[in-house]
């Protein structure tokens, strides 16, 4: 017989501005996951969540777009998880516990990377909660590898384990400027793939969601995504991507929908000293803390 191993959050460091530690009346839960036992280029993101949650407070409350204030809102960091080492496993079932932990409480979560093969530990409890999930997937990359030097619960192999485990199939692919032939194939025909023009509206995301309206959304942000010139702290960084006003009109379409939770990973802050790819990813988190907790 199996013990589940019990979730332990180590909450020494930084709180992210303005969150409580406990979880009475809060939303939205935050929770870091420092592991990159699969980066397959430069190491770091481990140091994601810390490097995050000390920055913040460099960031005002109040967004503007949004017109709301984190001082007004109710949610939660709980810390960073206690995480066994090695191989990828442990840990995605770690998240899978803590994430079914998080919907019991009625706590919408949002995870801190680490690297994007964390994804499918949350998405293995969400979907056990809501079988009509849809992810939206920013990134550079497309993820959709079987397997990735040996293994398959690599970053490189992210949404490939999320489609094996989602029942809805639905991912829609946002700003994919690297992968494989076969990868760009199977985007395209499976009508995957979004386009974005950096410095316009979402006109694409806005029309493909109009299928889907009050079906729950799972957001998951690779922050190679934006562009290295502005995201250099990143291990796989990426030309040709996109800006704070590009995200910025993708929150403009997703808030007019059920978001249930959302992950920020592939941050790695020791790769740029300058901190201002750490700031970026506390301004992402901001705003995903808000829109999620502008849901239902």
């Amino acid at each position: 017989m199996t013990t589940k191993k019990k979730q332990i959050f180590n909450t020494e460091g930084a709180i992210f501005m303005g969150s409580q530690r406990s979880s009475s009346n809060c939303k939205v839960g935050i929770y870091g996951v420092p592991y990159d036992g699969t980066t397959s280029y430069k190491p770091g993101t481990r140091f994601g969540p810390s490097a995050i949650r000390a920055v913040s407070n460099s960031i005002e409350c109040f967004c503007p777009q949004l017109n709301l204030d984190l001082e007004e809102l109710f949610y939660v960091d709980f810390g960073n998880l206690e995480i066994p080492f090695g191989a990828p496993e442990p840990v995605l079932e770690l998240i899978k516990e803590t994430t079914k932990e998080f919907l019991k409480k009625g706590i919408k979560p949002l995870l801190l990377g680490g690297e994007h093969s964390i994804t499918s530990g949350a998405i293995q409890a969400l979907t056990n909660h809501y079988p009509d999930l849809i992810i939206i997937q920013l990134d550079a990359h497309a993820d959709l590898r079987n397997e990735w030097l040996g293994s398959r619960h690599s970053h490189a192999c992210s949404m490939r384990r999320c489609l094996d485990i989602l029942p809805s199939k639905q991912i829609f692919q946002i700003g994919i400027r690297s992968g494989s032939r076969s990868e760009f194939i199977e985007m395209v025909k499976e009508k995957r793939l979004i386009p974005q023009r950096s410095g316009q509206p979402a006109t694409e995301l806005f029309e493909a969601l109009q299928h889907f309206q009050n079906k729950p959304i799972y957001l998951t942000v690779d922050l190679d995504w934006f562009d290295p010139s502005v995201m250099p702290g990143t291990g796989t960084p990426e030309p040709g991507g996109f800006f704070w006003q590009d995200f910025a009109a993708i929150i403009d379409v997703l808030k007019g929908h059920q978001m249930i939770g959302a992950d920020i990973v592939e941050l790695a802050p020791k790769l740029d000293s300058s901190e201002i790819s750490s700031i970026l990813a506390a301004k992402v988190t901001r705003s995903l803390i808000m829109l999620l907790s502008l849901s239902d």
